[in-house]
């Protein structure tokens, strides 16, 4: 799996490139077929923002999180594409 970190207005630390890489290592114990992942990390005013896609074996999948902590938001936008993921398992896994 690749990841391709992108920090709008915000400075992509180290500390935050290693929590990425721990949160998305979730992401594969659930499906094995995550070719690609593009993180998008930005700050609006006073919002942090996190932005991800996901390139799965048979589709595509997108999920975004909004919040006052950039640790917070990505959390959240983990827990979004861990349900979508689980979800694209089981429609690959009925067809």
């Amino acid at each position: 799996m690749q990841i391709n970190l992108t920090g709008r207005h915000v400075d992509v630390t180290e500390a935050l490139k290693d929590y990425v890489d721990t949160k998305f290592a979730k992401l594969e114990r659930h499906f094995d077929h995550i070719n690609n992942v593009y993180v998008i990390l930005s700050v609006e005013k006073l919002v942090q923002k996190a932005e991800a896609t996901l390139h799965l074996k048979g589709g595509e999948v997108f999920a975004t999180s909004d919040h006052q902590d950039m640790y917070a938001a990505l959390d959240s936008l983990i827990d979004k594409l861990d349900r979508q993921v689980i979800k694209h398992k089981e429609k690959l896994k009925n067809h």
